[in-house]
C-alpha cells in the first residue's frame, strides 16, 4: 500500500513531522517522501511496490545483501536466549568468541578488540585510546591529533574535530583543541578518470612532515586517516601515499589510526584496506559491515603493545575508564558472528576482487556522459563527479539522486559526487542494470 494511503488510515499522529531525520533535507523529504518498506538480496521495495536496486549497501554497510536468513535466525535465537548482558565487570561467552575470531583476520600484533556501537563511537574510542596510551607510556605531552582535510570520522565531537568536511564542523563551535589537518589527496587535474589508485600524489603525504615540524613531534599522539576516503566522495589514495604516511609516523613515533568503517569487511576485494595496501596501522576503526548493518556495532583493533601499556598497577583496578552500555551487546554479537559465517561461506571478503574489472569497466563507461568530470574506483566502490551548477552546489547530484530513485535505483550523493558501493553479492546483471539506469539518469538531468 502506498505510504500516502497508509498515512490516511493510520493515527493522525503519523504525519512525518515528529521524526527529525539525520543528514536529510527534512522539508523536501516530507513534501515528497521516499519510503522503503522491505528488502531482500540486492533490492529494496518501495511503499508503492517498486523494486529498488541498492547501489549503496544501505549506507556502505549491507555487504552480504539484505534479509539474510542465517543472520536473522542468529539474532532471533540470541534474543530468546539472553537479550542483554552488562559489559562492565561482566561478560558473556559469545563476545569473547567474536573478538577471538576478529583478531585472526588482522595481521600479527593487532590482537585486541574494543567493542562499540557505531563508527562514530569507534573513532572516539580510538582517539581516547591513543591519548591514554601516550600517557600510560610516559608521553603525556603527546596530546595533538592530526586528521586530514575532507576526512569523515563520524559525527561525535572527536570525529568532527579530526574530520575535515566543512559542513560537518562549522555549526558546532570550537571543537577539540590540539587538532590539525594535512591536505587531502584529491587532484583532479592530474588524476581525473584514474582506474584504481592514481599515479600522482604520493608527495601529498609529506604535508604531514610540515605539521610535525610546526607542532614538534613530541606533542603529537596520533594521525587518523581513512585509507580510502569514502563519505567525502571516494578519494582513492595515490600509489605510495599510505606507505609514506606510515613511514613518517614511524620516524616520529606517532600512532597511525586507519578508519576502516567503510573499507572493512570486503569492500576493496580484501578483508580490510590494510590488506589491499599492505600498510599496517596501530589502531583500526571498524563498524558497518561487522554486522551487515543489521544491529549497530563497531570494533576498534589495537596492537598488543598498546593494550599491554594499560595492564599495569593493581589487578583489581580498571585500566581504561571508557566503554558503553551496549559494548559487546549479545544480540549485536550474535549478528556479527553470523555475518562472519556468511562472509566465509560465500567468499564475500574477497569477492570484490573477482568483480572489480567488470565494475571498473561499467563505471568508466560513464565518461563522456553529460556533466561527468571525473570517475574513480577501487574494489567495489565507485564515484562519478559531476560539474556543479554555477551558484547552486549539490543541486545537480541531488537531482540525480531523486531521478535515480524514481527509476528504481538507490545511489548516494555527497556534494556533486555520486558514490556507489552495492552489496558484495552483486552479479554482472546487477552491474549492467545499475549503470544502465544511471546513464539514463545523467542524460535526463539538467
Amino acid at each position: 500500500m502506498p505510504f500516502a494511503e497508509v498515512a490516511q488510515t493510520a493515527s493522525t499522529t503519523n504525519n512525518l513531522d515528529a521524526f527529525w531525520m539525520p543528514f536529510t533535507a527534512n522539508r523536501q523529504f516530507k513534501r515528497a517522501p521516499r519510503m522503503l518498506t522491505g528488502a531482500s538480496g540486492m533490492f529494496y521495495r518501495s511503499d508503492d511496490g517498486r523494486e529498488i536496486l541498492d547501489g549503496t549497501s544501505g549506507l556502505w554497510c549491507v555487504n552480504a545483501g539484505h534479509g539474510h536468513e542465517a543472520i536473522a535466525e542468529a539474532v532471533g535465537r540470541q534474543v530468546r536466549e539472553m537479550d542483554y548482558a552488562p559489559a562492565f565487570q561482566m561478560g558473556h561467552p559469545k563476545v569473547f568468541e567474536l573478538a577471538s575470531r576478529l583478531v585472526t583476520m588482522m595481521p600479527p600484533g593487532l590482537d585486541h578488540v574494543f567493542f562499540t556501537n557505531s563508527g562514530s563511537e569507534s573513532v572516539e574510542t580510538a582517539l581516547k585510546i591513543a591519548l591514554a596510551y601516550q600517557r600510560a607510556r610516559g608521553q603525556g605531552g603527546r596530546f595533538r591529533l592530526i586528521g586530514r582535510e575532507r576526512g569523515y570520522h563520524g559525527v561525535n565531537f572527536g570525529g568532527i574535530s579530526v574530520g575535515g568536511i566543512v559542513a560537518n564542523r562549522k555549526h558546532f563551535g570550537t571543537l577539540l583543541t590540539g587538532v590539525d589537518h594535512i591536505r587531502h589527496t584529491h587532484d583532479i587535474g592530474r588524476n581525473a578518470f584514474s582506474r584504481g589508485q592514481p599515479e600522482h600524489g604520493a608527495e601529498f603525504a609529506d604535508d604531514l612532515e610540515r605539521l610535525i615540524a610546526l607542532h614538534d613531534p613530541s606533542t603529537i599522539a596520533a594521525v587518523i586517516i581513512e585509507p580510502l576516503a569514502g563519505s567525502t566522495g571516494v578519494l582513492v589514495p595515490p600509489k605510495g601515499y599510505l606507505e609514506r604516511i606510515r613511514a613518517i609516523c614511524d620516524k616520529h613515533d606517532i600512532l597511525l589510526i586507519f578508519d576502516e568503517v567503510i573499507t572493512g569487511f570486503g569492500r576493496l576485494g580484501t578483508p580490510f584496506a590494510l590488506d589491499r595496501f599492505g600498510v599496517v596501522p596501530d589502531l583500526v576503526v571498524t563498524a558497518k559491515g561487522l554486522t551487515n548493518g543489521i544491529v549497530p556495532m563497531g570494533a576498534v583493533f589495537a596492537k598488543k603493545e598498546i593494550y599491554d601499556a594499560f595492564m599495569e598497577g593493581p589487578d583489581h583496578m580498571i585500566e581504561l575508564f571508557h566503554g558503553y552500555t551496549y559494548s559487546g551487546n549479545p544480540v549485536a554479537t550474535a549478528a556479527a558472528l553470523a555475518t562472519l559465517d556468511v562472509y566465509q561461506s560465500q567468499g564475500l571478503l574477497t569477492r570484490g576482487a573477482e568483480l572489480e574489472d567488470a565494475w571498473a569497466d561499467a563505471l568508466h563507461a560513464m565518461k563522456g556522459l553529460p556533466h561527468v568530470i571525473d570517475v574513480r574506483n577501487l574494489g567495489i566502490i565507485g564515484a562519478i563527479e559531476l560539474e556543479p551548477i554555477a551558484g547552486e552546489p549539490t543541486r545537480r547530484a541531488f537531482s540525480a539522486f531523486i531521478k535515480a530513485f524514481e527509476s528504481g535505483l538507490l545511489i548516494r550523493t555527497t556534494g556533486d559526487i555520486i558514490a556507489l558501493s552495492p552489496p558484495l553479492i552483486l552479479e554482472k546483471e546487477h552491474i549492467d542494470r545499475l549503470f544502465g539506469t544511471l546513464a539514463d539518469v545523467l542524460k535526463a538531468i539538467d
